[in-house]
């Protein structure tokens, strides 16, 4: 199913990174792996995988780093962020290093299965599609919008959320799937978090978001993308 999809896994847990490569193998995945972080960005350039999966502590170097330098290289390929410390995920939410989205150790690896189809159904094999509205281009890899020949950075919930909207252009998403979709199962988020994000998005995709033209309120059910 996953024949040709290379994905690296940087992780100095030796348990962790055999258990996560045995699954993606079964899955179908090719995987290469490395568990210093010293020689992450070489293996990476050199690999090119579709997809890192990278830990957020390594030795010599911090997953941060590794991220910082591959994005100067130009590696734009999804990068996913691994991490067990709450108060990291603030900081990779802060998008100063370019991370494409994370997960949260510890995970269930039938949720990271999940996760990692999704990102290859919408990132990769569409990564030339759905990408442009309006007069902007979103560029999920690297959660940004290219508006005027100006970069807007997205958080990661926001990129969540409007590749999920770029992906169902013009249906009626109810709050609870989008919800679902963007915080997962396990979540406590409650509805006016989500609303707070979305009026952030608005300001940044949006003439006016006020009177939003694409990112449009559907009282009493959710929200639209219209993308006549």
């Amino acid at each position: 199913m996953h024949k040709g999809i290379k994905i690296a896994i940087i992780e100095d847990d030796e348990n962790l990174r055999f258990l996560v490569s045995h699954r993606l193998q079964k899955e179908g995945y090719d995987v290469i792996e490395s568990g210093n972080g010293g020689e992450a960005v070489d293996l990476i350039i050199k690999e090119q995988p579709e997809i890192v999966l990278l830990d957020w502590m390594l030795p010599e170097k911090e997953g941060s780093e590794i991220c910082t330098s591959l994005r100067s290289k130009g590696f734009e390929n999804v990068i996913i962020m691994m991490s067990a410390k709450s108060q990291d995920i603030d900081k990779i939410d802060a998008f100063q290093f370019g991370v494409s989205d994370y997960v949260s150790k510890p995970f269930n690896m039938d949720v990271l299965v999940a996760m990692l189809e999704s990102k290859v159904k919408y990132n990769l094999q569409g990564k030339n599609e759905n990408n442009k509205f309006g007069d902007m281009e979103h560029h999920p890899n690297t959660h940004s919008l290219l508006k005027d020949h100006k970069k807007i950075e997205l958080t990661i919930l926001e990129n969540r959320i409007l590749l999920y909207f770029l992906n169902h252009r013009n249906e009626v998403i109810s709050r609870d799937d989008l919800m679902m979709e963007v915080w997962g199962y396990n979540s406590d988020v409650n509805t006016r978090t989500l609303d707070m994000h979305i009026v952030r998005l608005r300001k940044k995709i949006e003439n006016n978001p006020d009177r939003p033209m694409f990112l449009q309120t559907v009282r009493g059910i959710g929200y639209r993308f219209n993308d006549a």
